[in-house]
């Protein structure tokens, strides 16, 4: 198993009509994996109470997932993600700020998403190959995660949004385990919410 120790980088997505997004920021670890093999990527976050939920190619599709967090562990390739927008949002919101973020991810990367965050591939390069892991745990709702295609009203969003800020922090980071960053920060952001 390969890990590199790396500074996380972070970044907030702001909520829109459609997309509840989140209080706590997405965790980015910047070429943490020198083996992007998936069987490295299984072996050093499923160790830290992560599961495999499933290994997909480019997926053009936003969504979003109200009933859990998201890892993602790069094997090949590159992509430019599109976060916290649906295709149902405006370019520009009523302030004149953009709706939703680009955010580049390559092989080797490692990052988190915060439940209710939307994401979706809107360019990939290099046979793009990722793996998705979700904390482990009791199911929710019987499902391990759930799609939500982020084209609801904003009563729906709303309630969506509840439940995404439900959803637990989870004890361990998917790479550092207990005394990685990801529970800090993000406890940190929450006790700010």
């Amino acid at each position: 198993m390969s890990v590199n120790h790396v500074e996380p980088e972070t970044f907030w997505v702001k909520p829109t009509p459609h997309v509840p997004n989140s209080a706590l920021p997405v965790v980015v670890y910047r070429k943490a994996l020198s083996d992007t093999s998936p069987e490295n990527i299984l072996s050093a976050i499923e160790r830290n109470g992560w599961l495999k939920g499933g290994q997909w190619k480019t997926y053009k599709v936003a969504h979003f997932h109200s009933n859990t967090h998201e890892c993602y562990g790069i094997i090949r390739g590159n992509t430019t993600y599109l976060l916290g927008k649906s295709p149902e949002d405006a370019d520009i919101d009523d302030e004149g700020n953009p709706n939703g973020t680009k955010f580049f991810a390559e092989a080797g990367d490692v990052f988190v998403l915060p439940a209710g965050v939307a994401h979706c591939s809107v360019k990939s390069d290099g046979d793009y190959e990722f793996i998705g892991l979700y904390p482990g745990g009791p199911l929710v709702d019987g499902e391990r995660f759930n799609l939500n295609y982020a084209r609801d009203g904003a009563e729906k969003t709303r309630e969506l949004a509840k439940k995404s800020a439900a959803v637990p922090v989870p004890d361990k980071d998917p790479l550092y385990g207990l005394g990685g960053p990801l529970p800090k920060l993000w406890k940190e952001a929450a006790s700010h919410a």
